[in-house]
């Protein structure tokens, strides 16, 4: 016998088509989560009745982010369902996370509510007992719900879940997280229309081996996707990292070959990373190339350019390179430093930790302009650097008296080359 669906208060409203011109509309409200670089990346707090996905690897992180969020989110009652874990699980990863705070078993300010189940009718009979501000479904692939008859996690559960979330969401002004899993391939499991119903895909990654996390906004329907937010994973939850510079750059007591220093951007934020390389001679006649962190073709094309355009034979050797901190970068903004970092290694001269980087290289050896160079030389210069290398053509109506920084204006590779070795 078919369950019947839970009925949900449910707001009647009349459409019918207008000028354009008649159409107004108001600031959008939205709920500040207690998080900054949460916020960050939403656009400015949760808005009222959206749809947010978040995915992610096991073990990155999402089920803590998103409990830290509703345990800290102020004057807000929060419905925490989860399919995963108990509801004695949760309660133990809460007291991690407000550990002093929770010492008196309160739950912070918020008013929270975790259970834990998998069907929607069911999860839609407790929506309707504490009646929440914000919804929290951990995860959509745990999910199942009684009017289709296939496992939960298959995608006509998910498509069907996930409708009927979003339904909820839009009809009683409720915004509704989801967790979602992702494939080996890295992709959100289950169908791609998924992602077109909710109003906000978000990605949370990181390298397990290192204690930083970045939260992307893949698309959101209420902000920018330019934007990124990092934070650290300690025992006691995660903590938001104002200045991401200080976890991906080494601190070193001497000065090492190899390395070289660039300014990159996620997002609008200008970042500043470690680029690492060892250049020595293949020992097995083949020689090897490896890269951690950065785009392995793209690595061969630089140092074909480095071969035929600059006359550095690198051909017989080995050349591994590494981005620190276990960060993966695409911003074509790193070509310079990848390129100085492995001609340092391979004259076995350091570069000093004071100069940074920011260029894109070109085929036949020419350095190229990137965008936003202003931000990236504010930000080198905020930071104490004494250099910044850019392409000559990055620098029309520049001030350069604005800032104290010394901006090296270069056009082919073998100019850096005489500025740093010569």
């Amino acid at each position: 016998m078919q369950a019947a669906k839970p009925t949900v208060a449910k707001h009647q409203t009349v459409n019918k088509p207008k000028p354009i011109s008649e159409v107004t509309y108001g600031e959008t409200r939205r709920i500040a989560t207690g998080c900054g670089e949460f916020d960050r990346v939403l656009g400015g707090g949760i808005v009222p009745g959206s749809l947010l996905l978040l995915g992610g690897e096991p073990g990155i992180g999402k089920s803590t982010l998103l409990l830290q969020t509703a345990l800290r989110i102020p004057s807000q009652r929060i419905l925490y369902v989860s399919g995963e874990e108990s509801e004695q699980q949760i309660k133990m990863r809460a007291d991690r996370i407000l550990g002093v705070e929770n010492s008196s078993g309160t739950v912070g300010k918020t008013d929270c509510y975790v259970v834990s189940e998998t069907v929607t009718q069911r999860i839609f009979e407790h929506i309707d007992e504490v009646k929440p501000d914000l919804l929290i479904i951990d995860s959509i692939q745990t999910v199942s719900t009684e009017t289709i008859d296939s496992s939960a996690g298959s995608i006509s559960q998910i498509r069907e879940c996930t409708a009927e979330f979003q339904r909820y969401a839009k009809e009683n002004a409720v915004p509704v997280l989801l967790v979602g899993h992702i494939t080996k391939d890295g992709n959100l499991a289950g169908p791609k229309v998924m992602e077109h119903i909710v109003d906000c895909v978000l990605q949370f990654e990181g390298d397990r081996n290192y204690g930083y996390r970045l939260l992307r906004s893949l698309k959101n329907r209420f902000g920018s996707t330019a934007e990124i937010g990092i934070f650290e994973m300690q025992g006691d939850g995660l903590r938001e990292v104002a200045n991401p510079s200080e976890f991906l750059l080494s601190q070193r007591d001497e000065n090492l070959s190899g390395c070289a220093i660039a300014a990159t951007l996620e997002g609008v934020r200008p970042m500043f990373i470690e680029v690492q390389s060892l250049v020595s001679s293949a020992v097995y006649g083949t020689p090897q190339r490896n890269a951690n962190g950065f785009d392995f073709r793209r690595l061969s094309m630089l140092l074909a350019v480095l071969e035929k355009r600059c006359g550095f034979k690198l051909g017989a050797k080995d050349v591994f390179l590494n981005i620190a901190g276990g960060i993966r970068v695409s911003d074509p903004a790193i070509d310079l430093a990848v390129c100085c970092s492995i001609l340092s290694s391979n004259v076995d001269i350091p570069i000093s930790p004071r100069f940074c980087f920011a260029a894109e290289m070109g085929l036949s050896g020419e350095v190229r302009p990137v965008t936003r160079v202003e931000h990236r030389i504010a930000e080198a210069d905020r930071l104490g650097f004494e250099k910044i290398f850019v392409s000559k053509y990055n620098t029309r109506g520049i001030n350069k008296s604005r800032y104290q920084i010394e901006i090296v204006e270069i056009s082919i590779i073998e100019e850096a080359f005489r500025n740093l070795f010569a």
